[in-house]
């Protein structure tokens, strides 16, 4: 049977904590995203000898010292984006030579994993609070009709990265790739949609103009409107 990952002291810490919350098994898995047998194990464990670390057990002494483990975590924790090839040449400088195997397991030991980094929208803080008090003075997001254009890949992604990060960690701005809007190019999609549902899908052929964009609403938007069934209007 393959060896499975380990959970980071702090999970486990939480797990034994909601335990003593008084919640079940159960109840503690589906909040934290465990398996239940994982949860009973660790609050046993907990039960029988009073802490969530593993016991010391036989094994090759770890190559990196707890101080090169720190700087390791410091680094990532700083740097998301760095690789396992730095964090190679870092310790090398610093005296200790393992392999990006060895240096993958560190942050693997204390709850991250090398992960792509997800792309969003490149957002100054002014253009966040804007966005935020803009929503938060509307309150009939039902009736929107919302519809806009992109740029889709035909060899897959560009520009992917990775980083290192916990769960549920996935859009921290440290974590992500800020992206601006797509020019013209590859394949251009048209596409609207409201609360209710989507509507029509139009491919864009050549670069879009003013006039072009009229002819676009004029020929898919008013045909979504005037249908009304996917919006939820009556027809």
């Amino acid at each position: 049977m393959a060896k499975t990952k380990e959970l980071s002291k702090d999970v486990r810490d939480k797990i034994v904590d909601l335990h003593k919350a008084g919640m079940g098994y159960k109840t503690i898995a589906k909040q934290l995203g465990e398996k239940v047998t994982t949860v009973g194990a660790i609050i046993r464990k907990w039960k029988k000898h009073k802490r969530t670390v593993n016991l010391p057990r036989p094994g090759a002494p770890c190559k990196i010292s707890p101080r090169g483990v720190a700087m390791i975590m410091r680094t990532v924790r700083n740097h998301p984006r760095t690789t396992r090839e730095d964090l190679v040449n870092d310790l090398k400088a610093a005296g200790t030579i393992v392999t990006k195997k060895t240096i993958g397991n560190t942050p693997c030991r204390e709850g991250l994993k090398s992960c792509s980094a997800r792309k969003v929208p490149l957002l100054k803080k002014a253009h966040i609070h804007a966005r935020l008090k803009f929503a938060n003075e509307q309150d009939n997001w039902v009736k929107v009709l919302w519809s806009d254009e992109n740029k889709m890949e035909l060899f897959g992604i560009n520009s992917t990265r990775r980083v290192w990060r916990r769960r549920n960690a996935a859009y921290n701005p440290k974590k992500t790739i800020p992206t601006v809007k797509p020019g013209g190019g590859n394949v251009m999609l048209w596409g609207c949609f409201s609360a209710k549902g989507t509507g029509q899908l139009h491919c864009i052929k050549g670069t879009m103009d003013g006039a072009m964009y009229c002819q676009i609403l004029g020929e898919n938007l008013s045909q979504g409107i005037e249908n009304g069934s996917w919006m939820g209007i009556p027809a």
